[in-house]
């Protein structure tokens, strides 16, 4: 029971910290749709590139199964991005997942960006994954900020080495993947039923 109290413990001690993150994250995500919006072509060359690549691929592969679509949402939210992204860079540089993060925030707020009839239709039932999945990230990036926090200064920890600090750190970071682990389970089942229900229903086909 402790450890699922203890998330919680962690985001008390440090709110004010945890909402300025809720706050960069939405709200990047928010001017990414605004340029796409302001700049239409943005928004078409970054669908085309996505279509096209190696993302827009795996999309097609996938798609023709719930499950595996959802196990493979929940596998690229997972260690594509919140783990490469967010913690990897983190643990070498303080922050650094942090900066990473809020540019991709950016590529994908002009990718999901209302720009015409279909898409903010579209939108409308996928908000909800925006919010779970984008929560699940801001507790990830709640916990690398602890962890460069920590790191840099120690006295935060009560510790006296960067070295312990580091290992403190480390300990917060992974307390907050606990929720965030839930949260990922919750976003792609939510995003299959989306894909596969909901987007039809709203679109009419």
């Amino acid at each position: 029971m402790n450890r699922l109290r203890r998330p919680f413990q962690i985001i008390r001690a440090d709110l004010r910290a945890y909402l300025l993150i809720n706050a960069l994250v939405y709200g990047v995500l928010l001017l990414g749709m605004a340029l796409a919006m302001i700049f239409p072509d943005l928004h078409a060359a970054r669908t085309s590139s996505f279509v096209d690549g190696d993302q827009g691929a795996l999309v097609d592969t996938v798609i023709a199964n719930p499950w595996t679509f959802g196990a493979t949402i929940f596998m690229v939210n997972v260690f594509a991005t919140a783990l490469l992204l967010i913690v990897l860079p983190s643990l070498v540089i303080p922050f650094a997942g942090l900066v990473v993060f809020v540019i991709k925030t950016i590529d994908i707020g002009i990718l999901l960006a209302p720009v015409d009839r279909t898409s903010a239709l579209i939108l409308i039932p996928h908000s909800p994954t925006i919010l779970i999945e984008f929560q699940a990230y801001v507790l990830v990036m709640f916990g690398a900020y602890l962890l460069g926090r920590s790191w840099l200064r120690p006295a935060t920890v009560d510790t006296t080495t960067r070295r312990q600090a580091y290992v403190r750190g480390l300990s917060l970071l992974g307390r907050l993947w606990l929720p965030a682990l839930a949260l990922f389970v919750i976003g792609a089942v939510y995003e299959a039923v989306e894909i596969y229900f909901l987007v039809p229903l709203v679109l009419g086909t």
